[in-house]
């Protein structure tokens, strides 16, 4: 978590840029993004060589010799933040604007890299030179305050808490998901160092970083340590597509800002024929758009095929079985309708997985967990890709808490479901003698299957009566009869007082 006083001053930074002009908070992260990375860029060539220098290796930096940029031919080290952040605000503003933006957008030789990808499209927003100035004190004073915290996770918050505050839903319907939340389905799935891991609808890349970050904590000497493994958690571990630009460009530099040097993060419609894959993944984390806009003329056929509907919420779910491999896992989140819809393509969608693959879990979530985004009543299921069966009994688990107020202004709060819900959905053995009254339970699947495949809790909790005692109508009338008189009496004073 970062501190009062980093957040104070990203809050002072973020108002530079509003009061600047940069109202579109999409711009704004994605301009802090650009100069956070200017500035690591340096960071990052000097701690290379002090690290070359004590091995006694060579090292050669992108900043010593003269860059060609454009026609011109510059000294590579005035482009080193260290170096124009003390310069006039002017010279500053025309050596970024003119030097240092192409430099970074032509950095990488390779047009097929992530990198490339990320910055071939990227435009230097910032209008003035002493805006500009601003934001490079600014920034060097967050940068300073987070040398001072010794924390190697404080990168990744700052930039989460940068995302926290793109609060305006896109128009096919994107809205953050929640850090908890993420957390939580990324705890009940477990990634392990072998996953290949994606999320279709991947926006600014959240779940892509929390099973990273996972990673790290409990497979640390895997990732980081052991060559192979760490290749591949570097550069094929994590896959994310996207339709917004802009978001991809965020969502690429948050997996760098935590430390994930390649992800293969692309401009994909998910849904359509340009997405090949199939059986590629062995998990999914996702929280696909609920109603996004649909060309239904280019969604693939063999989505159509599993179930012909409209309804992105649906076509995502038929997608996830699509591109996960036998045996690979998906926790997804869904609205509460994808659960009990009454359509054929609903009943369709929940008959493929609990008939044909492995439905473990239904987790029903309180309505306030998506405000101030949504009040969407939503639920994350669990399953496992088999292609011909092996549901036995489904988890269910009613939600009432997550730790945060279910109101719009979501403070913290002493009750939270969630370590309950990890630590039972890992020991499902304990839950075969759960009754129905309980939060959480196992249905069998015959049952299931004879209530038409509906997976909402309601359909198979059973709600405890506790009888209530009034006292006998005689006691409630004598009650009563002295409320009268005291009223009469009350009246009475008040008729004398006029």
């Amino acid at each position: 978590m970062i501190t009062g006083e980093l957040k104070n001053k990203i809050n002072s930074l973020w108002e530079i840029f509003w009061t600047g002009g940069i109202t579109n908070p999409l711009d704004v992260v994605e301009q802090m993004t650009y100069l956070m990375f200017i500035h690591d860029l340096d960071e990052t060539d000097n701690l290379r060589a002090k690290e070359s220098s004590m091995l006694g290796l060579p090292y050669q930096s992108i900043f010593s010799e003269k860059v060609q940029i454009g026609e011109r031919i510059v000294e590579g080290s005035q482009l080193k933040w260290s170096v124009f952040h003390d310069f006039p605000a002017q010279r500053m503003y025309s050596t970024m604007q003119e030097l240092v933006f192409p430099f970074i957008k032509g950095l990488h030789g390779d047009k097929a890299s992530a990198y490339a990808k990320y910055m071939d499209d990227a435009i230097f927003k910032i209008p003035t030179p002493l805006m500009l100035d601003k934001i490079v004190t600014a920034l060097d004073g967050i940068y300073s305050q987070m040398a001072q915290l010794h924390d190697m996770d404080v990168r990744g918050d700052v930039y989460e808490y940068l995302l926290s505050k793109i609060a305006t839903a896109g128009v096919n319907g994107q809205f953050r998901t929640p850090r908890h939340i993420i957390k939580m389905m990324v705890e009940l799935t477990a990634p392990g160092p072998d996953e290949v891991i994606c999320d279709p609808a991947c926006g600014t890349s959240g779940f892509l970083v929390a099973a990273g970050e996972y990673l790290k904590e409990r497979h640390k000497e895997d990732v980081l340590f052991d060559r192979q493994k760490k290749e591949h958690y570097m550069n094929h571990m994590f896959y994310g597509f996207d339709m917004d630009r802009t978001m991809l460009r965020i969502g690429a530099m948050n997996m760098m800002a935590h430390g994930i040097e390649n992800p293969i993060i692309e401009y994909r419609d998910s849904l359509s024929d340009q997405n090949p894959d199939r059986e590629k993944f062995s998990l999914i984390l996702a929280n696909p758009p609920f109603k996004g806009s649909l060309d239904a003329d280019i969604v693939s056929d063999d989505l159509l095929k599993l179930c012909k509907t409209k309804k992105t919420e649906l076509l995502y779910l038929a997608l996830f079985l699509r591109m996960l491999k036998v045996g690979g896992r998906c926790a997804c989140i869904v609205p509460d309708g994808v659960l009990f819809g009454s359509s054929k393509a609903h009943k369709d969608i929940r008959r493929e997985l609990v008939e044909n693959n492995r439905l473990e879990a239904v987790i029903s979530m309180p309505s306030g967990v998506f405000k101030p985004y949504a009040g969407v009543s939503t639920g994350v299921l669990v399953f496992t890709k088999t292609g011909h069966g092996g549901t036995d009994k489904v988890w269910f688990y009613d939600m009432r808490a997550d730790g945060m107020s279910l109101d719009d202004k979501r403070a913290p709060v002493a009750e939270n479901d969630i370590p309950d819900i990890v630590a039972r959905f890992h020991n499902l053995a304990a839950e075969e003698e759960r009754a129905r009254t309980e939060q959480s339970f196992l249905v069998p699947k015959a049952e299931i299957v004879e209530n038409g495949f509906d997976l909402s809790i309601n359909k198979y909790k059973k709600t405890e009566y506790v009888p209530v005692e009034y006292p006998p109508t005689s006691e409630i009338f004598a009650e009563l009869r002295e409320l009268e008189e005291e009223i009469a009496k009350g009246l009475k004073e008040l008729e004398g007082m006029v």
